[in-house]
């Protein structure tokens, strides 16, 4: 097997790999982005086929690169999203070995640094990134056994309705991925359930201007850690069919069942909580919340933009909310599929590195800077502010780190002085 030497080694070549070997490019310091599939695998292969970006191209994107082809106010389709990824590597030669997968990452025992094992050979580094991202590991809550006679399936799994055997499809999580695969199945002619838990529900645009921009001006993508209560909050934002606004009184108009969060299951039958009207209700208070701070922002700053006073009305609760259905035989209401769009947890069963992660594998850190030497993380959730897991954020992120790494190598070439103090 080969053995080679790098100072830094990025673990992933997603957009938090690309975006850090182009300023570890930038600053001179040899490395390698090591990825097991493609550039930006997870979207081509672990999300569904009509899937686009949840934010508007002019602000998804990288700093050095436009996405070519698309309106500025477009939302781009996942292919292109993978493709941009791809070129944007080449932009500046970025040294991404693709189909090699890191098998373990250790502290090397007699100098200092880290033997990297791949499917490919082992390398020594100085320094590791770890690029991975947020979304590593499908999570599934341990509700219905699976033995159970009836399929299931996570959202990374999911691609089209063609692939679901007939039936009705029962859509668990209604964040951005929920609601956009529950309108994607009712589009096809399906019947669908949605269960939805607490979430927040940004207007997609209001007075002219798009959810990401009303974030910026008002601050909101800068908040260092979620407010209070609301670290695992789902955000219902949808950039389907040309972007709107996610409302759950639309959703159930669309024929849509909406049910509260799914709680247990017993002999075929789903049961669930008496909460959608409290949940429906905290999103619609979110939602109002974000227009009243943006009406204050436009009056203060005197800013010429439409009135937009129609979306303050809320209609009615949806029959469903006012009058919940607490639990499903399944097989009577004709359900075959349960797809669980509940998120990921993260893996990092290759970092074997003491300090780097706690006890239950997540990573300690301080705005990336792990607790073990010589260890960084890039990609996940609220590493710095709200904004670290997208596009845009990843990128700053990553020449934070980037100038970390450049720091830690200035104190490590100084040799000493030959002055002695008296």
């Amino acid at each position: 097997m080969s053995s080679e030497e790098f100072e830094v080694v990025v673990v992933g070549a997603g957009q938090a790999g690309v975006a850090m070997s182009e300023h570890l490019t930038n600053a001179g310091i040899s490395h390698v982005v090591l990825e097991r599939a493609r550039i930006a695998e997870r979207w081509r292969s672990e999300r569904w086929d009509s899937l686009v970006a949840n934010g508007p191209a002019w602000h998804d994107r990288f700093p050095g690169l436009e996405f070519e082809g698309y309106d500025p106010d477009a939302f781009v389709p996942k292919e292109a999203v993978a493709d941009y990824f791809v070129a944007y590597a080449k932009k500046f030669n970025a040294p991404i070995r693709t189909g090699v997968e890191v098998k373990s990452v250790t502290r090397n025992s007699t100098n200092a640094g880290f033997k990297v094992v791949t499917s490919d050979g082992e390398i020594e580094a100085k320094y590791v990134v770890a690029a991975t991202g947020p979304f590593q590991k499908p999570a599934i809550p341990p509700v219905v056994p699976a033995n159970s006679n009836i399929n299931q399936l996570h959202s990374s799994d999911y691609l089209n309705p063609a692939q679901l055997p007939a039936g009705a499809v029962l859509v668990v999580g209604a964040g951005s991925s929920g609601v956009q695969i529950a309108a994607d199945l009712r589009s096809a002619g399906r019947e669908v359930y949605l269960s939805v838990g607490e979430h927040d529900r940004p207007p997609r645009r209001y007075r002219g201007r798009d959810n990401v921009w009303w974030l910026g001006v008002l601050g909101k993508w800068d908040l260092a850690t979620p407010p209070a209560g609301a670290e695992h909050v789902t955000i219902a934002v949808s950039g389907f069919e040309g972007g709107r606004t996610v409302d759950f009184r639309n959703v159930a108009g669309s024929g849509i069942t909406l049910l509260g969060l799914t709680t247990t299951y017993e002999n075929g039958v789903l049961k669930f909580a008496d909460d959608l009207e409290r949940n429906i209700a905290r999103g619609d208070a979110n939602y109002l919340s974000v227009l009243t701070e943006a009406d204050d922002f436009i009056a203060l700053n005197n800013l010429d933009l439409p009135l937009e006073p129609e979306a303050h009305i809320l209609g009615p609760m949806p029959e469903s909310a006012v009058n919940p259905i607490r639990e499903i035989d399944l097989a009577a209401s004709g359900i075959t599929t349960i797809l669980w769009a509940t998120g990921y947890s993260v893996d990092y069963g290759w970092l074997q590195v003491p300090k780097a992660l706690t006890e239950a594998g997540k990573p300690q850190h301080q705005r990336g800077v792990s607790n073990a030497s010589g260890v960084y993380f890039l990609g996940q959730a609220w590493l710095s502010r709200r904004g670290s897991a997208f596009i845009w954020g990843v990128w700053h992120d990553a020449k934070f780190l980037a100038d970390q790494i450049q720091i830690q190598r200035s104190y490590k070439s100084y040799s000493g002085s030959a002055r002695t103090v008296q």
